[in-house]
C-alpha cells in the first residue's frame, strides 16, 4: 500500500502579485528568462513575495543491486563502498561542488553492501546488503520497498526540521542505470532500446549484453505493472528511498532541486503516486545519459542546464543552485521602476 503523503497544487493566492512584482523590476518583461519562471515557482512554493533559500542539503542515498551479478555494469560492484568513503572524505565531485556552494551534503546507506565505518555525515538506514538480482526474482519484497521509501521520507523530515527548505537527491550504485531504465520502460511504455545508456561507459559489446539482460528480466517480470510494484521489482534502494524523500518534500512545501537520470526515474515513480510532486521540483540539467530527455519530456521538464554531465551523485543540483539564488535574489533586491526612477 502506498504511504500516506499529502501533496496539494501550489497554492495560487499570490501568483498575480509574484508575477506583478517580477514585472515591475528594472528589466523588459521577460528578459530574465528562465529565471522569472524560477522566482515566480519559489514564491509559490513558499506562498511568499520574499521567498528565502535555506540550510540548503543534498542527500545521496548509495545501495549496491543484484543485477550487477549479470554483467550490466562496467565497474565492479565494490566502487559503491569505495565512493561513499570518497564522499565522506570530500574528494569527490559532489563533495566539491558542495563545499563551494555552501551546501550540506549527507550520505544516506541505503544498502550498500559492505560493512561502512561511522561518519558524522554517514547515515545508516541500511535495509540490507544489496538488491536481489531482478533478472532471477524481485529485487526488494513488498515490505522492503515501502521500509525504503519511509526512511527516505524521514531523512527529509530530518533535513525539514533543522531549518532547511531546499532539497536535493542524489545517489550512487554500481548498475542503478539498469534498474532507473527498466523503471522508465514499465512506467512510460517507452521502447528498452530509448531507455538504456551506457551507464559508467559500456562499450557497444557491454551495452547490447545489458540490453539482452534486461529484456530477458522484462519477460520474466511481465506482471509487475503497478508504480510499486515495479519499484520492488527492478528499483534499489536507494532509488525507494529517493521516491519517499521527494514525497515528504513536496509535502513538506520543500523546494526540490532534481538531478539526472537515476533521480529522475525515482522522480518518475513518485509522480506516479502523487501527480503535484512536480509542483514542488526544478530540474537541474538535462545528462547525456541515454534516455535522460525523452524522460524530462515525461514531466514537460525545462532544465536549467545542459553540460553533457553523466555523473550522478547531485552534481547537477549542485552545479544549477547559484542560479536558483540569482532567481531569488533579483526578486528580492532588484530596484522596480518607482523605486528606481526609471521610466518604462
Amino acid at each position: 500500500m502506498p504511504l500516506n503523503f499529502v501533496i496539494p497544487p501550489l497554492a495560487s493566492t499570490l501568483r498575480t502579485a509574484l508575477q506583478t512584482k517580477i514585472d515591475q523590476k528594472t528589466k523588459p518583461l521577460g528578459s530574465l528568462g528562465q529565471l522569472e519562471s524560477l522566482a515566480l515557482q519559489v514564491g509559490l512554493c513558499q506562498n511568499s513575495l520574499t521567498p528565502s533559500l535555506n540550510k540548503p542539503c543534498v542527500l545521496i542515498f548509495a545501495g549496491d543491486h543484484g543485477i550487477v551479478e549479470s554483467g550490466v555494469s562496467a565497474y565492479p560492484q565494490t566502487v559503491t563502498a569505495q565512493m561513499v568513503a570518497n564522499f565522506l572524505d570530500g574528494g569527490a565531485a559532489i563533495s566539491v561542488f558542495a563545499r563551494q556552494h555552501d551546501i550540506e551534503l549527507l550520505i544516506v546507506d541505503a544498502g550498500v553492501n559492505a560493512d561502512l565505518s561511522s561518519h558524522p555525515k554517514l547515515i545508516d538506514a541500511k535495509i540490507d546488503k544489496g538488491t536481489r538480482n531482478f533478472l532471477t526474482q524481485p529485487a526488494m519484497t513488498a515490505e522492503e520497498c515501502t521500509k525504503a521509501m519511509q526512511a527516505g521520507a524521514d531523512q527529509v523530515l530530518r533535513q525539514y526540521e533543522s531549518g532547511c527548505n531546499c532539497i536535493g537527491f542524489g545517489e550512487m550504485g554500481i548498475g542503478n542505470t539498469s534498474s532507473a531504465a527498466m523503471l522508465m520502460h514499465r512506467l512510460t511504455g517507452l521502447s528498452l532500446v530509448r531507455c538504456v545508456g551506457r551507464g559508467t561507459g559500456l562499450n557497444d559489446g557491454q551495452l547490447q549484453h545489458k540490453l539482452v539482460v534486461l529484456q530477458r528480466a522484462l519477460n520474466k517480470h511481465k506482471d509487475a505493472t503497478e508504480p510499486l510494484d515495479v519499484l520492488a521489482t527492478f528499483g534499489g534502494f536507494e532509488i525507494a528511498m529517493m521516491v519517499g524523500a521527494y514525497l515528504k518534500a513536496a509535502e513538506l512545501g520543500m523546494l526540490i532541486l532534481v538531478d539526472g537520470f537515476i533521480a529522475g526515474t525515482a522522480l518518475l515513480v513518485a509522480n506516479k503516486l502523487h501527480p503535484h510532486v512536480l509542483d514542488y521540483c526544478v530540474f537541474s540539467h538535462v545528462s547525456s545519459e541515454q534516455g535522460h530527455q525523452a524522460l524530462l519530456n515525461q514531466f514537460n521538464a525545462k532544465p536549467l542546464l545542459n553540460l553533457e554531465l553523466r555523473l550522478g551523485e547531485g552534481s547537477g543540483i549542485a552545479l544549477a543552485y547559484p542560479l536558483l539564488q540569482s532567481a531569488v535574489v533579483f526578486l528580492n533586491e532588484m530596484a522596480t521602476f518607482a523605486e528606481a526612477g526609471v521610466d518604462h
